[in-house]
């Protein structure tokens, strides 16, 4: 499981418009997971997509919030992601600038063109140093 700090990571409205998250959960905990997020934020468009990986033991809850003025706070195992529709790719920025640099010789060059259907429907992230990549697919959508 992705680990973050436990505590509650308090975000101004200015840096949270328009974020995608991605809780990561224990199979086993899921529901529990669903209660803590409907129960923290407005999700924007009423759904939260839960991803299974095949090559652990844990689901990815992904959805946007509305933020309605004040400080939100981030629920632990909580990242912020983006996404490239055309490939359902969901990645941190720090793994799309190691992604870069594989591809580059090493190279961080922001105007470096990525083939994004070689990442169809996983979400990269870095561990260390390196890349990772979480292979997904829809286990449900819950309608909020």
């Amino acid at each position: 499981m992705v680990t973050t700090e436990l505590k509650l990571i308090e975000l101004t409205k200015e840096s949270m418009a328009n974020k995608l998250f991605c809780t990561f959960s224990q199979k086993d905990k899921l529901e529990e997971t669903l209660s803590e997020i409907t129960g923290q934020y407005t999700i924007l468009y009423k759904k939260i997509f839960v991803l299974e990986s095949k090559e652990s033991n844990e689901f990815l809850c992904t959805y946007n919030i509305e933020i309605e003025g004040g400080p939100t706070k981030i629920l632990p195992n909580t990242i912020l992601l983006h996404r490239k529709k055309e490939s359902n790719t969901l990645y941190t920025i720090n793994a799309l600038n190691t992604l870069i640099k594989q591809l580059n010789e090493g190279v961080l060059d922001t105007s470096f063109a990525i083939n994004w259907q070689d990442y169809k429907n996983c979400v990269l992230l870095t561990q260390g140093e390196g890349l990772k990549r979480i292979n997904t697919a829809i286990h449900k959508i819950v309608n909020v």
